[in-house]
């Protein structure tokens, strides 16, 4: 079975390394993991090249096998990662980053294509796309945040009900998300939610991401 059929979209954490801190991204990421993170993203938009080598190994070994590991953004970076042997699974694309067909041409059916979207022309879009190029859709922000101060209007959460009715791949919700609105989103139809600050920030991001599995699988 490969990392894109056993996909878990449930609990999602978006790295940042000045809100972990001191303890570092690989040490939050093992954290959180140990607490019901079940899909690990990478975004660092400074770093280079060979510094997201280097962190993605550190965040594979972290992980050891127990959540997906997506690389933001660089699919050069992700497949070079592949072509050493690290458990990377796929990207997080941007709607201006590398076109997510660029990015299954490179790394293969067996990975895992994400890319943000959040407007009537993104589904446009992607109707016009070969449907195994995207695996899902990370759509918000739901709220404010300011974790990503460059974000679009605030769909809140009947606007992600709204999209992710209309989209034809899985929803991941995400932007300025906290403990309170898991229930509600999963009841709008999202497939996981994808947080920052509430994990990165979190005095234990273990307990934190506990809390987020537990409102995840509450019915």
């Amino acid at each position: 079975m490969t990392a894109r059929t056993a996909l878990d979209l449930s609990i999602t954490l978006v790295t940042d390394a000045a809100l972990c801190g001191p303890r570092g991204v690989a040490a939050v990421v093992a954290d959180a993991v140990d607490g019901g993170v079940r899909v690990v993203q990478l975004r660092d938009k400074a770093a280079t090249h060979d510094d997201l080598l280097r962190q993605l190994e550190a965040l594979a070994i972290a992980i050891d096998g127990r959540a997906a590991l997506l690389l933001n953004d660089r699919v050069d970076v992700a497949a070079a990662a592949r072509a050493r042997g690290l458990p990377v699974d796929g990207v997080h694309l941007g709607q201006g980053d590398t076109a997510a067909s660029v990015a299954r041409e490179l790394l293969g059916d067996d990975a895992v294509v994400g890319l943000t979207a959040n407007a009537r022309e993104h589904l446009e879009a992607l109707r016009r796309m070969p449907r195994r190029d995207v695996d899902y859709l990370g759509v918000g922000v739901i709220r404010p945040t300011t974790t990503k101060p460059d974000h679009p209007p605030a769909l809140g959460i009947d606007g992600f009900a709204r999209f992710a009715a209309e989209a034809e791949l899985p929803c991941v919700a995400i932007g300025g998300i906290t403990l309170a609105d898991v229930a509600a989103l999963r009841d709008a139809g999202a497939a996981g939610v994808a947080v920052v600050s509430a994990l990165c920030a979190a005095p234990s991001p273990r307990d934190a991401a506990a809390e987020f599995a537990a409102a995840w699988g509450a019915r």
